[in-house]
């Protein structure tokens, strides 16, 4: 079982790289979940909805008009559309929502500035997941492809979560031997942009040791591995989505940076 995350600029899939490459996959028996983000079409709705875009503490400010466009375009739009990728390739994919499925619960975010609580809206934070109609979709070998929007704890709302840490949940809750986080660097750097520092191979203990001298885009990646190798996932790779091959090279066990338990 491989959890895939694909998000960000890695969701440029123009020649159909992404889509090949998991077809691939799944023609030599592997079982694939796909989680994606997509922050970049987001952004673009609300700009047009004339919504400017508030953060603090890295996490978007999400009023309820806020959310209501997030799910909208994660749900009804980026997932759909790759799914038909997928399909055009041969896939038998299925868009879903974590949120109706139902696959991931979480509760409101507290974020602390100044000492004081601040309310950023319906943002969520993983607090358990049920992986059972996830899997009833890989045994009917449909692949299942999951937009991160969770459902409350109490059942009143929806909840947007980082796409990151949905799919480490996500992969947490399936016991994947694998998950795979594409994103725009080629792995995980000891001293960024030295490429020549790219970590290869490295233990889930040391890195996290150094997880603090990570920052902005990086910074949830590393947590949220770390967080899927605390609750069971085998390993995590972390790759450059932008490069057509890596995706292939990432399923075959190569390239990026693996991080051990």
């Amino acid at each position: 079982m491989i959890v895939v995350k694909y998000g960000g600029n890695a969701m440029r899939d123009q020649n159909g790289d992404f889509a090949r490459a998991i077809s691939e996959a799944l023609k030599n028996g592997l079982k694939i979940v796909i989680v994606h983000g997509g922050g970049p079409q987001i952004n673009d709705a609300l700009n047009k909805a004339g919504i400017s875009s508030q953060w603090v503490a890295g996490l978007r400010v999400t009023s309820q008009q806020v959310f209501d466009i997030v799910e909208n375009v994660l749900v009804n739009e980026v997932g759909p559309a790759l799914a038909l990728s997928l399909q055009n390739a041969g896939v038998n994919a299925h868009s879903i929502s974590a949120r109706s499925l139902p696959t991931i619960f979480a509760e409101k975010i507290e974020v602390l500035v100044d000492g004081k609580i601040q309310d950023i809206g319906f943002v969520g934070k993983v607090t358990h997941v049920d992986p059972s109609q996830v899997l009833q979709l890989l045994n009917e070998q449909i692949t299942p492809i999951i937009a991160p929007i969770s459902a409350s704890e109490d059942g009143e709302s929806g909840l947007n979560v980082n796409a990151d840490s949905a799919a480490a949940a996500i992969a947490s809750g399936l016991n994947a031997s694998v998950l795979i986080i594409m994103t725009d660097v080629s792995g995980i750097y000891r001293n960024w942009p030295d490429e020549s520092s790219l970590i290869e191979t490295i233990t889930a203990v040391e890195l996290n040791s150094i997880k603090e001298t990570f920052s902005d885009g990086m910074s949830p990646k590393v947590q949220a591995t770390l967080d899927a190798l605390t609750y069971g996932v085998k390993a995590v790779r972390i790759i450059d989505g932008t490069d057509p091959k890596s995706l292939a090279n990432a399923l075959a066990g190569l390239g990026g940076t693996l991080v051990t338990a």
